[in-house]
């Protein structure tokens, strides 16, 4: 799934192409990817608007529209959005929705798997409410972190990854953290002494700023709006990197199953 540093790469690249452009129209090849309302009222409420800003919010990103709206759209498990133009014969294999604007640009929005979100709404209140400050932002402070940590017994990889806790930490990037910082990620969040506290929070933004630099993680479908892929994942350390020896010890990289998610790390670095 994208997570912070792909959507975060995806609004950097858009941005400049799309920013004071006008959405003429939206075809919808796969309707239900319209949540929340009528996928008609959703073409006809963005037809028209012009684009005023492009953010990110967690793994949201948010296109703001010249009426106050705001388009969400979540990639979900193996969405992209691809740059193309209204000469292309053909949208590229498994786009979902196409979204025309008045330069000639097309915005595919690509999902084999059909998970991918679209959405029109007032505000983002509700959106806001679900998920906990940006790693990468002011509010997330050592205190704020260590705060939500000590109070949970659950495994300290499941504590991460919950969104209302911190938005945009996904699998690959918990687990990347996870190893920087030494610990193993099945150990119980409250049990973690200070100075592990103090190593996970630098190695959440290490990972996630290494991430957004190296363009994301191309580890099956995510691709950049030109069509290119990121190279995160070249840079792993652990993820994704079972049968691999670790780079720190040269011992092998295990996979184990925490809270339902697959999760590679270290024996011997992490125990």
């Amino acid at each position: 799934m994208p997570e912070l540093p792909e959507v975060e790469t995806v609004k950097n690249q858009l941005a400049p192409h799309i920013i004071g452009r006008t959405i003429t129209r939206v075809t919808l090849l796969w309707d239900r990817m319209v949540k929340g309302q009528d996928p008609q009222e959703f073409v006809k409420g963005i037809a028209g608007q012009k684009i005023t800003d492009v953010t990110r919010h967690g793994k949201y990103l948010i296109v703001h529209l010249g009426s106050g709206h705001k388009m969400i759209i979540h990639l979900k498990m193996t969405g992209s959005l691809i740059l193309g133009n209204q000469n292309d014969t053909e949208p590229p294999q498994y786009s979902r929705a196409i979204i025309h604007l008045d330069d000639g640009q097309n915005i595919y929005f690509r999902d084999p798997r059909k998970f991918g979100i679209l959405n029109l709404v007032k505000d983002t209140l509700e959106i806001d409410a679900k998920l906990g400050p940006e790693p990468l932002e002011e509010a997330f402070t050592p205190q704020v972190f260590t705060d939500g940590l000590i109070k949970r017994s659950a495994p300290v990889k499941s504590v991460i990854l919950e969104q209302k806790f911190i938005a945009g930490v996904g699998n690959m990037y918990a687990d990347e953290a996870l190893f920087l910082a030494k610990i193993d990620p099945r150990r119980p969040a409250n049990k973690l002494k200070k100075a592990e506290l103090k190593r996970l929070f630098t190695a959440i933004q290490d990972v996630l700023i290494a991430g957004i630099k190296y363009g994301g993680a191309s580890v099956v479908t995510y691709y950049h709006p030109d069509g290119s892929v990121g190279t995160a994942h070249q840079h792993f350390n652990v993820a994704h990197n079972l049968a691999k020896v670790c780079p720190v010890c040269g011992g092998p990289i295990k996979r184990v199953v925490v809270g339902g998610r697959g999760t590679y790390y270290c024996p011997k670095c992490q125990k």
